[in-house]
C-alpha cells in the first residue's frame, strides 16, 4: 500500500462549505489505512480540538492546520472590489508553538483582518510564522493565482517569497482533481519545484468523505450561497473529486511524481501537536499587601461576609462548619484565584449600580460564593448542596452562571478587559445547528420543492428535542413511505 496523508480537508467548521462530520475523519482514514490526518479548514480554528481527540480515539495522528485567507494588501486595507480579492493558504503547526502561532494569525484574521473573510497578510505572517509549514494551497493560492493571470515568472517571485519565510517547510502544492486550470497549474508547479527546488506534496482539498458525497454538497453549496440547484450561476465544485481519496487512488493520479505523495509524509512527520486537558491556567489575582496569601483573602472575605449576612449572633456551628469545608475543597482543588475573579467583578458591577442577578445554577448551591456576594441565594435555607458545584471526585472547572443588566453588560466586559489585558479575555462561542425542521425546508428550497410540499414534510418531523431525520424516518410510517417514493422516482 503506498503512502499517503491527506493534509488538506475541510470538517463541519468551514461552515457549509465543508461536509466532512469530524468524528468521521480519522474513522475513515484508517479505513483507507493511513496514519494520519489534517484538519484545515477556512480562517478558522473551530474544530481543532474535537478533531485532535477524535483522532486519539481511533489512533490516528492528528495535524492541526488552517486554510487562511490573504489580504492582496494589508490586513487593514478594506476597500471595496480590491481588499475582497484574497488568496488561499494552507498552514500546519509542527509543533505547539507553531499551534500558538497559528492561533494568533488566526485571531488576528478576525480582530484585525475581517472584510467578508478573516484576512491575515504578509506583515503577521513574518512575525508569527516560527513552527509553521506553508503549503500554497488551492487554485485560489496566491501562486496558482499568480500562474493563472500572470505567468509562470511572476509566479516564481511568489513563490521564493515564501521559500525564504519558511525555507524546507514550504511546499508547492499540486491537488488531485481534473479541474482543467489544475491541470495546468499542477504542470507549471513541477516546473517550479524543478527550478527553484521546492518539495511539492500532493493534497486533494477534501470537502466532504466519498465520491457518493458530492451531490449532497452541492445542496450544501446553494443552501450557503441562497441558490438553486436549477440556477446556471451557483457556486460549483464542478467534478466530483474532492473527497477523502485513498492513497491508491493519489497513487494512480501522481504516478509520475511519487516523491509528492511520499512528501506528504514528511510533513505528517514533522507536525507533532500535543494538546494538555485537565490542566486549568487562571489569571493572577492581585490581593492586596496586608495578605500574606490568595487563600488568607478569600477566608477573610468569607468570615467578613458571613458576619454580614447571618450577624454575629447567627453563626451557627453549621453554617461555620459548611463554609470551612466548602474553603478546603476549593483551596485543595486550586480555584481560590477563580473565586476572587468572579467575586471581582460582580463586585465592580454592584458598585457601578449594574444589576446582577442573584445566581443560577449549582454555583447557589456554594456558601462561601453567598458570603462574598457571588451569590445571593442562601445555600442553608434552601438546603442546597455544594458538590453539585464543586466536587473532589470529579475533577471540572467550576462554572458560575452570573447574569448582567443586558443594557450595562459591556461595561463588565470593557473591565476585566482592562484588569487581565483584552488580549487575555474572550467570549464562548456558541454554534447553531440545523435542526431536522430546518434542513428539510432549506434542502427543499435549494431542490425547487414547493413551499406547500417541504412545509408538509418538515411538519412530519416529531416536535422533540435532539430530533434527527433517521429517527423521525423510523417514528413516522407516513414520513418515510414519502421519503421512499420519492427515492425511488429520482
Amino acid at each position: 500500500m503506498p503512502k499517503f496523508v491527506h493534509l488538506h480537508v475541510h470538517s463541519e467548521f468551514s461552515l457549509l462549505d465543508g461536509a466532512n462530520r469530524i468524528k468521521d475523519l480519522p474513522v475513515r482514514a484508517k479505513e483507507l489505512g493511513m496514519d494520519a490526518i489534517a484538519i484545515t479548514d477556512h480562517g478558522v480554528m473551530f474544530g481543532v480540538i474535537d478533531f485532535y481527540k477524535a483522532c486519539k480515539a481511533n489512533g490516528i495522528k492528528p495535524i492541526i492546520g488552517c486554510e487562511v485567507y490573504v489580504a492582496p494588501r494589508t490586513r487593514f486595507d478594506k476597500e471595496p472590489n480590491i481588499d475582497n480579492k484574497y488568496n488561499h493558504l494552507i498552514l500546519l503547526a509542527k509543533n505547539n508553538e507553531g499551534y500558538k502561532n497559528l492561533s494568533k494569525l488566526v485571531s488576528l484574521g478576525f480582530t484585525d483582518g475581517y472584510y467578508y473573510k478573516p484576512r491575515i497578510d504578509k506583515e503577521i505572517l513574518e512575525k508569527y510564522h516560527e513552527g509553521l509549514i506553508c503549503c500554497s494551497a488551492c487554485l485560489a493560492g496566491e501562486v496558482p493565482q499568480t500562474i493563472i493571470r500572470e505567468g509562470i515568472e511572476k509566479a516564481e517571485e511568489k513563490a521564493l517569497w515564501y521559500k525564504n519565510l519558511f525555507g524546507d517547510d514550504y511546499y508547492l502544492e499540486i491537488q488531485a482533481n481534473s479541474i482543467r486550470d489544475q491541470i495546468v497549474v499542477n504542470q507549471k508547479l513541477i516546473q517550479l519545484s524543478r527550478k527553484l527546488g521546492i518539495k511539492l506534496v500532493a493534497t486533494n482539498d477534501a470537502h466532504y468523505l466519498t465520491r457518493d458525497d458530492y451531490y449532497n454538497h452541492e445542496v450544501q453549496l446553494c443552501i450557503q450561497t441562497g441558490k438553486r440547484m436549477t440556477d446556471d450561476d451557483r457556486m460549483s465544485f464542478e467534478t466530483n473529486d474532492f473527497y477523502i481519496k485513498s492513497p491508491e487512488e493519489m497513487e494512480e493520479y501522481f504516478k509520475n511524481i511519487p516523491e509528492a505523495l511520499a512528501n506528504t509524509v514528511e510533513v505528517a512527520e514533522k507536525c507533532n501537536v500535543e494538546f494538555e486537558f485537565g490542566h486549568t491556567i487562571l489569571p493572577n489575582y492581585d490581593v492586596p499587601e496586608e495578605f500574606e496569601t490568595h487563600y488568607d483573602y478569600i477566608k477573610h472575605l468569607c468570615d467578613e461576609g458571613l458576619k454580614k449576612k447571618y450577624g454575629e449572633g447567627g453563626l451557627t456551628k453549621e453554617i461555620l462548619d459548611r463554609a470551612e469545608y466548602e474553603l478546603s475543597v476549593i483551596k485543595k482543588m486550586g480555584y481560590v484565584d477563580y473565586f476572587l475573579i468572579v467575586w471581582d467583578y460582580i463586585n465592580y458591577a454592584k458598585s457601578q449600580g449594574i444589576p446582577v442577578g442573584p445566581g443560577r445554577g449549582s454555583g447557589a448551591g456554594s456558601i462561601v460564593a453567598y458570603a462574598i456576594g457571588i451569590t445571593d441565594i442562601d445555600p442553608i435555607k434552601y438546603n442546597l448542596i455544594f458538590e453539585r458545584f464543586l466536587n473532589p471526585e470529579r475533577i471540572s472547572m467550576p462554572d458560575f452562571d452570573v447574569d448582567f443588566c443586558y443594557e450595562r453588560r459591556q461595561e463588565v466586559i470593557d473591565y476585566v478587559g482592562r484588569k487581565y489585558g483584552h488580549d487575555h479575555v474572550s467570549q464562548i462561542i456558541t454554534f447553531g445547528t440545523m435542526s431536522a425542521r430546518m434542513v428539510i425546508r432549506d434542502v427543499a428550497r435549494a431542490l425547487d420543492v414547493s413551499y406547500a410540499e417541504a412545509d408538509k414534510l418538515a411538519k412530519m418531523i416529531p416536535n422533540e428535542l435532539h430530533i434527527t431525520i433517521k429517527k423521525a424516518l423510523e417514528q413516522n410510517r407516513e414520513l418515510r413511505s414519502i421519503i421512499w417514493k420519492w427515492w425511488n422516482d429520482t
